[in-house]
């Protein structure tokens, strides 16, 4: 900053230029402290990490606002959600607290004693503003937005237009309230029914492109199928309108001239909806794109590739972030340090988990991965509980007619059904999943340090699974615990094929 004083009175007659003085003379950069901190995080539904093209996502020029954002700022490579599935996903991210520790184990409430980041953040001064994934994000009923629009007021999740026009209604309260801002913009894209143009969902938009199958990149770990290439197609119809709202959302804020005191923060609340992905612990059901915007502090273009970051770290970020006190208890980590371009411990390794899932059957698993390798536990596994979720869609369809003449695929699904209890591998080699290296000897050493890891967490925060960890060999002692901690299994344990959701 540069004074000049514009006569030649001493500053002592003039209280604001001997301020101004002063303020030259300790360097300091603006008369009034800087104002705190706005925070929107903008979340996907559903999105493949690997769809977006600053994380090498094929076909080029799929997501063009989110890869201009991912120029701007820090893109994090080894960033994970701790549940890959949509509401214990955010409800961490609401509570900055694992599922168990919150009681969000699944699609359920958080205990009313947990603290969530919504009334601490109002608590602190802040305008709280939330779109779309409105129950979701909200696991306590105590949770009241000063702000909120959900998914039938939004065109079902999917109009851009819509969400441009309640960011920039949102974004004016703010100032005109002269408050900082807690704004949650969540699309409902690319979650299913995908997008198909013939037969558009009522209240969406058109995307500004549309793909074919043949444009399609299957990823790894589903098989390459006309049927599965016909589905991913639509969903990246869906992906570029998730694109279109996040390019419409962040024209609002620079509309706003807000965009500069405000730290923008991009995730994906799980993988993509088909099988193994979405509502499982393998590497690509956690593993999210997360891209950050800070002017002034994030420098652009840049890559973290080293540090795991994971969504429970975001209560305790946002609020150092903020400068808001907060409270006790949180499982996560800031990560500010790490947004500033500085070194942090504990950063090697992720835990992720899930507990139960939409409808209500239990099927816990608890997984830690590093850079090397993951190690996944499925107490639930006894070959009996036959695996099932609602993101199967016409992919599994057709791996299930494929898997008639094809022994791979056939092994796959077994698989996907009934899992084993352990899990093992090497995710250098093998990021899609495809090869459980769990009994083979060369890697003992790795698996039982791997383990080692896991129970210290699960002690740590009390995980009502460590018991059924401790005592894995013993089928009747695992089965009681789960049935004291989820009640009775659902759906039935049996091996009678399910028909296929329509």
């Amino acid at each position: 900053m540069f004074c000049t004083i514009q006569n030649q009175r001493s500053p002592l007659a003039c209280p604001g230029k001997w301020l101004c003085v002063l303020l030259c003379l300790t360097g300091i950069n603006a008369i009034q402290a800087a104002p705190n901190p706005n925070v929107l995080l903008f979340t996907a539904d559903d999105l493949h990490a690997e769809s977006l093209g600053s994380y090498g996502g094929l076909p080029a020029g799929l997501t063009p606002n989110l890869d201009a954002f991912a120029a701007e700022g820090l893109r994090f490579n080894r960033a994970h959600v701790n549940v890959a599935i949509c509401a214990p996903c955010r409800a961490v991210i609401a509570t900055g607290r694992y599922s168990h520790r919150s009681g969000a184990m699944g699609f359920m409430p958080a205990r009313e004693d947990v603290p969530d980041i919504v009334n601490t953040l109002q608590a602190g001064g802040y305008l709280t503003g939330i779109l779309g994934k409105v129950g979701h994000s909200s696991p306590k009923k105590s949770i009241k937005w000063d702000y909120a629009f959900d998914q039938k007021e939004l065109g079902n999740g999917r109009n851009p237009e819509i969400y441009y026009q309640r960011s920039k209604t949102f974004l004016e309260k703010s100032k005109q309230e002269n408050k900082p801002f807690y704004f949650m913009v969540n699309s409902h894209d690319p979650h299913r029914p995908y997008c198909n143009p013939a037969k558009l969902t009522k209240g969406a938009s058109m995307p500004s492109r549309v793909y074919k199958a043949a444009e399609v990149t299957v990823p790894g770990f589903l098989p390459d199928l006309p049927g599965v290439r016909e589905e991913l197609a639509q969903y990246l119809n869906s992906t570029r309108r998730l694109d279109d709202t996040f390019g419409r959302v962040m024209q609002a804020l620079d509309e706003s001239g807000l965009a500069e005191d405000t730290l923008v923060v991009f995730i994906s609340d799980n993988g993509i909806a088909v099988p193994f992905a979405k509502c499982n612990a393998w590497f690509h059901s956690s593993r999210t794109p997360c891209l950050v915007r800070w002017p002034g502090t994030v420098r652009p273009n840049t890559t973290n590739e080293t540090d795991f970051v994971s969504v429970v770290d975001f209560f305790p970020t946002f609020l150092e972030v903020t400068g808001v006190d907060g409270p006790d208890g949180l499982d996560g980590t800031s990560f500010l340090s790490l947004l500033k371009g500085k070194k942090q411990a504990g950063r090697e390794q992720v835990y992720t988990q899930i507990d139960s899932k939409a409808g209500g059957d239990a099927v816990p698993m608890r997984a830690i991965q590093n850079a090397g390798y993951g190690y996944i536990y499925n107490p639930f596994s006894d070959q009996k509980h036959w695996y099932r979720n609602n993101n199967e869609g016409k992919t599994m369809a057709a791996m299930e007619v494929a898997a008639e003449s094809d022994s791979v695929i056939a092994d796959r699904i077994q698989l996907f059904r009934y899992r084993v209890p352990e899990e093992f591998y090497d995710l250098r080699n093998d990021p899609d999943c495809l090869h459980n290296l769990i009994d083979q000897s060369e890697h003992a050493g790795t698996i039982a340090a791997m383990q080692e890891q896991l129970i210290d967490h699960m002690k740590r925060t009390r995980d009502p699974m460590l018991e059924t960890f401790l005592n894995r060999t013993d089928r009747e002692v695992v089965d009681k615990i789960l049935l004291d901690t989820y009640g009775p299994a659902k759906p039935k344990r049996t091996k009678e094929k399910k028909p296929q959701e329509k």
